[in-house]
């Protein structure tokens, strides 16, 4: 296996440590990962919800709320149409719950048993039938042109929130579509779960509560340049800039109505940071008789934000932390626009007790779906992660209790792997009700009782995916043959549909190329699971078989479709023609090192670093580390069945570091022995024994010292 270390200047380290407050050694990481861009490194050194973009610069997000906000006022009924997986139930309970607490009508509905995915021409029509007149579908939707356009000739209108691909220049005809995957969409961000956007939802509706919701807003400031004053205005419509304006005005040579300030000004309240001042200065620019109605909220932000109190904008900037962030220097009016921000947030109560409600279901839903752990996914994960540690939201609590997970820290990695894919089972078992009525149950005993029966649908999905692996895997080996060696395609009557995805991942990780798998369900219908890998094109696939699909969608990791059956044999050969013209990338076994560590950094405090660069998953693996030349104090093999695991304790000097390496026993005496001194690379974790917590290395692999092969 080859170890990379990727070189790194050093004074580049140095000026990224100085430049955002980094020790030298995250900075050091920051750089090796390549995360140099302020505007992507904030999501990696800050916390604050602040930073999370604002939900209305989706161009239809103000659409959306406004049709609810009628919905409402007109006592229409709703539905919430969500996915059966993790994502879409996370993404149902959290758009039903903002609407609920609103006073709206409103209910629910999955797909569920042989139900297909996405939104149903049945659900449509039973719910118009029903004297529904709006549905809002999450995590779903952005692909049911057919089902909305039958909505419509109903009478009922369609939102659309989703995430997942859509057909190229076509959107459904929807009465608004929120979707970070559209080009189009304004927003700057495209890789929110579909709870991600749902969550982007329920705060614009919160915001609509505010007095804030639609007011057209100006901030204007006024500054000495010299023999001439700069004035500086910014338009913001929901807290978003609409425009900005700046003129350098020497006195005596204009009017006031003759700049360009006054159209831009016009028809909005126009906010100013010391007003006395303010008035002063636009008199010396315009003469006395220039007159600006303007309000001075100064005080007002200052009563909220105390820190800011008594402070001039220039020196605010000299402070300011989000100036740090940008690629161009910060003046005065984007200070005050930042502050102006704040302040509204911090007055509409947002993040609030709700929201860490929410983003827990949010963490949960954006770590099932894989989606990529880079802007502000970071820091929606890290606070749905610390509310969860904090306190469980109600469901989850009952659910982590019978995983036997309750008082422990959890990480990314927990919910990944145990959290998550019990979720996901009740919709792969045909029932993702279940997970909604556990997170909306009233009473404790309610839910006590679904969790456990969330608990038996992972149990039977186990069961079943050991049985489907069996079955597919020697006709995937076929299959991998007739693909010259690039692609994996398996379609059998004998796998249950909720496990396609499942068996895809597994043939993928296991065969190390793409694979498709798919059920026959009878009735003419096969539905199917796409896993990519080494760069195959997902969303080009997928579009050159469009027109033999029932229904398609999907990331550029993961996809689904269902087709009728007599389509199987020409999908079959276009995946084949399609896959011999696609190169997949070449695959090295290798370790990227993020850092080499001095035998004096190995203490216990090196897991706050750790901690720092969490969650981990998609785009934001571990932290891997390498220390040279350690002595090995002791070794044994352990195993609950077979002894197949190396435990060693590594003598650091000052601390000896206990250490698992799995699945290595035939290792020992071939490549490295109990009186070696060793290369070590690893990971550091932690180890939870009869409720205690303590750190350890995870070792990925050893040399033996000499036997560099480090790159």
């Amino acid at each position: 296996m080859k170890w990379n270390k990727k070189d790194v200047s050093s004074q580049a380290v140095k000026d990224l440590a100085a430049r955002f407050d980094l020790d030298l050694l995250s900075a050091s990481v920051l750089a090796r990962r390549g995360v140099t861009d302020p505007g992507e490194l904030l999501y990696f050194v800050e916390d604050d919800p602040r930073y999370l973009h604002n939900p209305f610069l989706f161009d239809q997000m103000e659409d959306a709320v406004d049709r609810v906000l009628l919905a409402r006022d007109e006592g229409e009924k709703v539905l919430v149409f969500g996915d059966r997986d993790a994502d879409g139930i996370s993404s149902t309970v959290l758009v039903y719950e903002a609407l609920k607490s609103r006073g709206l009508d409103v209910r629910y509905r999955l797909p569920s048993e042989d139900d297909p995915y996405g939104l149903s021409l049945k659900a449509v029509e039973e719910f118009a039938g029903d004297y529904g007149t709006l549905i809002i579908t999450v995590d779903c939707g952005i692909s049911n042109h057919a089902e909305i356009e039958r909505a419509r000739e109903l009478g009922v209108d369609v939102i659309v929130l989703d995430h997942h691909l859509h057909r190229r220049d076509e959107l459904p005809g929807a009465v608004a579509v929120v979707n970070p995957k559209v080009e189009s969409c304004g927003y700057p961000f495209r890789d929110l779960a579909g709870c991600g956007v749902a969550y982007k939802f329920t705060r614009a509706l919160a915001f609509a509560e505010s007095g804030l919701y639609k007011q057209q807003v100006a901030l204007l400031n006024v500054r000495p340049a010299n023999d001439a004053y700069t004035l500086e205005a910014v338009r913001l419509t929901n807290l978003v800039e609409t425009g900005r304006i700046s003129e350098t005005i020497v006195p005596g040579m204009v009017e006031l109505e003759k700049t360009r300030l006054v159209p831009f000004l016009k028809d909005r309240q126009i906010f100013v940071w010391d007003g006395e001042l303010q008035k002063k200065l636009l008199a010396k620019a315009f003469g006395r008789a220039a007159e600006v109605q303007v309000y001075d909220i100064a005080t007002d932000i200052g009563d909220l934000i105390p820190a800011v109190q008594s402070k001039s904008l220039l020196r605010l900037r000299e402070q300011s932390r989000i100036a740090k962030y940008s690629d161009k220097a910060a003046g005065e009016i984007d200070v005050f626009a930042s502050l102006f921000v704040s302040f509204a947030l911090k007055k509409t109560s947002y993040f609030g007790e709700a929201d860490l409600e929410a983003l827990q279901l949010v963490a949960v839903g954006t770590l099932a779906d894989l989606m990529p752990l880079r802007n502000e996914n970071r820091i929606l994960v890290r606070k749905g992660i610390a509310a969860l540690n904090a306190k469980p939201r109600a469901g989850l609590a009952e659910l982590l209790a019978k995983l036997n997970l309750t008082g422990r820290r959890l990480a990314a990695k927990d919910l990944a792997w145990q959290l998550t894919p019990a979720i996901n089972a009740t919709g792969r078992m045909g029932s993702p009700e279940t997970a909604v009525r556990l997170f909306l149950g009233q009473t404790v005993e309610e839910r006590s009782r679904l969790a456990e029966e969330v608990i038996g649908m992972n149990q039977d999905r186990r069961r079943l995916g050991t049985e489907g692996w069996e079955a597919v895997l020697p006709d995937a080996r076929k299959s991998l043959e007739a693909h010259d060696g690039k692609f994996v395609l398996v379609g059998r009557d004998d796998v249950n549909r909720g496990i396609t995805g499942i068996i895809a991942a597994r043939l993928s990780n296991t065969l190390r190329v793409p694979a498709i798998v798919a059920a026959f369900l009878g009735g003419g219908t096969i539905v199917g699971s796409l896993r990519s890998l080494r760069g195959y094109p997902v969303k080009a696939l997928l579009e050159t078989c469009s027109d033999l699909f029932i229904d398609y969608g999907g990331h550029d990791e993961a996809a689904g479709f269902s087709l009728p059956e007599g389509n199987w044999d020409e999908l079959t050969r276009r995946v084949l023609e399609f896959t011999k013209a696609v190169e997949l990338e070449a695959e090295e076994e290798s370790l990227s090192i993020d850092a080499e560590l001095p035998h004096d950094y190995m203490k216990p405090e090196i897991t706050d670093l750790v901690d720092r660069f969490e969650p981990y998953g998609e785009e934001n693996g571990p932290l891997i580390f390498l220390t040279r030349d350690v002595p090995i104090a002791s070794m044994e093999l352990v195993g609950k069945k077979e002894q197949n695991h190396v435990k060693m304790l590594l003598d650091y000097g000052k601390h000896r570091w206990p250490a698992l390496f799995w699945s290595a026993a035939e290792r020992v005496e071939r490549d490295f022995s109990r009186t070696d001194r060793v290369d070590v690379v690893f990971q550091v974790g932690r180890n939870y024994w009869n409720g205690m917590e303590q750190p350890q290395l995870v070792v990925m692999d050893v040399r033996r010292t000499g036997e560099d092969g480090t790159h």
